[in-house]
């Protein structure tokens, strides 16, 4: 069922609305902004360059704020000797790291109930990716699933995992097929890693997908899928039965949603050039994951996005206060925005 709904606009918004008629995509483009930049807020070892990062998620504690970082480039691939998964204080400072050596493509992060962090690896080099780790928050390994190194769509096996969820039972969720050659589907196991069930399958029906990548649960413990290849979210009971799927947070690389349950959508691939959900801006969407209505819109502040590759931030996520994160791939930054 796509939700066709009107969303909660200030009054330019709404007037955009009346005199686009039927089309409603550029509301969603004007919702208001109440969030401002800071950039270099996130400060790297000296020396060291941001690489690109699709993967952020705040700590238990609700302050510091786990980074999954691409090695100074986009690919851990020969860069053994630097740590891929960083975690800064609310200064911005850099209090810890690991990794190195262990991750080829750190696209998806996650943190559970105990305050484990887990990583999945959306590539494969040697003997190593195609698979979802979960670190001890100082850095031990705790568990690896997938097969390291090999691409397939068996029981144990991934091809290019997008990201990872722990429900709060301890079941773990991973949405399994990055790009147009992935298995697209939901891989779901119990918390000791045993393999439970898999649903979902390459197309644009309800329950069928093209490059999920994204994962996020709200407090009613509904699965939220970001089905970015066609520019929607789907959301899922636990079980893998679909509920709804909604279009208006537009092209959804990343997903997060905070205890209020307000949802926050990352687009970071909306472009006119490319054909790719012609019409709408890239950023950041915040509405409700109760009942879908928009509220903000944090729009890309990189100059002419729309004729760029990839830009704005492709992960995103919330700290205790409220503030936004927004981790970038193309940019190559970490974005910090605070409410005016």
């Amino acid at each position: 069922m796509i939700n066709t709904r009107p969303f909660r606009l200030g009054v330019f918004a709404w007037a955009t609305l009346l005199f686009a008629g039927p089309n409603i995509i550029e509301a969603q483009n004007y919702a208001p902004n109440p969030y401002t930049v800071v950039d270099g807020w996130a400060k790297m070892e000296t020396g060291r360059a941001w690489g690109a990062t699709s993967a952020v998620y705040p700590d238990i504690d609700g302050q510091h704020i786990w980074v999954g970082e691409r090695c100074e480039a986009n690919s851990c691939v020969g860069r053994d000797d630097l740590d891929s998964v960083l975690l800064f204080d609310p200064d911005g400072n850099l209090v810890r790291s690991f990794g190195a050596g262990m991750i080829v493509w750190p696209h998806g992060i996650h943190v559970d109930f105990d305050g484990n962090v887990w990583i999945a690896d959306a590539r494969g080099e040697g003997d190593k990716g195609h698979q979802v780790h979960k670190f001890s928050p100082e850095g031990e390994l705790l568990m690896s699933l997938g097969t390291a190194g090999v691409a397939g769509d068996g029981s144990n096996e991934f091809n290019s995992p997008s990201d990872v969820l722990v429900a709060p039972n301890g079941d773990i969720f991973v949405v399994d097929g990055h790009g147009s050659g992935g298995n697209n589907r939901v891989v779901k196991f119990h918390s000791d890693g045993t393999f439970m069930k898999t649903w979902g399958q390459t197309g644009g029906e309800d329950g069928e997908f093209r490059d999920p990548h994204a994962l996020a649960m709200d407090s009613q413990g509904r699965l939220f899928v970001g089905d970015r290849g066609n520019s929607r979210l789907q959301i899922f009971t636990q079980d893998g039965e679909h509920i709804a799927t909604w279009t208006q947070f537009g092209r959804p690389s990343g997903l997060f949603i905070d205890v209020h349950d307000i949802l926050y959508s990352a687009d970071s691939e909306s472009n006119a050039t490319w054909g790719r959900n012609t019409g709408w801006k890239r950023g950041i969407r915040v509405g409700s994951a109760i009942d879908g209505f928009i509220t903000a819109f944090i729009p890309d502040p990189e100059p002419d996005p729309d004729n760029a590759g990839t830009t704005a931030a492709e992960g995103v996520a919330v700290d205790a206060q409220g503030n936004v994160y927004g981790a970038e791939v193309g940019p190559r930054q970490l974005r910090k925005y605070v409410r005016r």
